[in-house]
């Protein structure tokens, strides 16, 4: 399926929790195939979440193998239904960026290690733990499944909230 349009902020269902898949179907794989062939179009993407095309569900896809920040440490292409983080240490602050929010970057403090549970797109339950590039990755999207966005989490507006120069 073609890459789907990314939802901008201000758009509403953006601030809306998504809701829960109950069933694995056609429909939820379709959906799937649509975050990863919009995750491979954005520049630069290293995941999308379902509330981005304007799909209400708790879906999101994220690989940061082809990032230089993630290349050396990751699981490959992760497709996470219904993920939920078991556990989370350590913290740092990184510069995030988001397609449905194109102009800006911010300083956002994350967990650096995680364990996640969710279930595939297959149905099998997974369980797995993540660190550094991937971790925060991961929490990005899972933060869209919320309503969330990375302006809810700036550290700082004064000094953690900055202008894209270029996307790429």
């Amino acid at each position: 399926m073609p890459e789907q349009k990314i939802l901008l902020y201000p758009h509403p269902l953006l601030k809306r929790p998504a809701r829960s898949v109950e069933r694995i179907d056609d429909e939820i794989r379709a959906l799937v195939t649509d975050l990863i062939d919009t995750m491979h179009a954005g520049p630069g993407s290293v995941g999308v979440a379902a509330p981005q095309i304007g799909v209400s569900l708790r879906v999101c896809v994220v690989d940061v193998s082809a990032s230089r920040h993630g290349k050396d440490n990751n699981h490959g292409l992760l497709v996470m239904i219904n993920p939920v983080i078991l556990a989370g240490h350590g913290a740092a602050v990184m510069r995030e960026g988001c397609m449905s929010v194109p102009d800006y970057t911010g300083d956002v403090q994350r967990f650096t290690d995680i364990t996640v549970g969710f279930t595939t797109e297959d149905g099998d339950p997974r369980e797995l733990q993540a660190s550094g590039f991937e971790a925060v990755a991961i929490q990005h999207e899972m933060d869209h499944l919320d309503g969330m966005l990375f302006l809810d989490r700036i550290v700082s507006l004064k000094t953690g909230l900055f202008r894209r120069k270029s996307y790429k």
